[in-house]
């Protein structure tokens, strides 16, 4: 188990490092798209290369980060149910739906991209619009993406296998946030410390 969660910890620090940097290639979408408009309001005139550039960094930035929003559990999530359930009750559900479904899922993903990827690669396709770019790069940012997703995906549920072994931290719980039991324990300390003034000893 101890050589899985060290794994699991490389897979966390990789994604933590994509989603770091992945915040940059937001800012250059948003630099160009910025250019592109006020040239075209200046000069009227513009480019598709521009125009797909932005798309393309676009798609790098939330595929490359798919991976990073699952660590920080910032992913959308239906909790009306699933919050009100025994805490090793939601463990298993995690871990069926990374094992029966988001693997499945990234594996059929990269199943049919990596093949046509490198097809496009050694194509050289090119965008069917004037100007337009190469296709190859933003076809990689899907492979990319969904692989950081599979790896994240799997270090999720060795965390919870290593939770319900007894051999980790409740990995449900965000950097910094405090468990139900932690936020009980610290309002109990609070309430002691609090003195009774009807209780304290009166001086004469």
């Amino acid at each position: 188990m101890q050589g899985l969660m060290k794994l699991s910890r490389a897979i966390d620090w990789l994604n933590a490092q994509v989603g770091k940097y992945a915040i940059w290639i937001i800012l250059a979408s948003t630099a160009i798209s910025t250019v592109n408009a006020v040239v075209r309001k200046v000069f009227n005139t513009s480019s598709n290369a521009y125009l797909e550039v932005q798309w393309y960094l676009f798609a790098w930035s939330f595929l490359i980060a798919a991976g990073f929003t699952l660590l920080n559990r910032e992913h959308v999530r239906i909790d009306v149910l699933n919050s009100r359930l025994p805490k090793r009750t939601q463990m298993w559900i995690d871990i069926l739906g990374f094992a029966a479904f988001l693997t499945p899922l990234c594996v059929v993903v990269l199943y049919y991209t990596v093949p046509m990827t490198i097809q496009m690669y050694q194509t050289g396709e090119m965008s069917g619009n004037p100007g337009g770019l190469i296709r190859w790069p933003v076809w990689l940012a899907l492979p990319v993406g969904f692989t950081l997703l599979l790896l994240q995906g799997w270090s999720e549920l060795i965390k919870r296998i290593a939770f319900l072994r007894g051999a980790g931290p409740d990995p449900t719980v965000k950097h910094g946030e405090k468990t139900a039991e932690e936020e009980l324990a610290e309002v109990l300390r609070e309430r002691s410390d609090v003195v009774d003034p009807a209780a304290a000893p009166q001086v004469r």
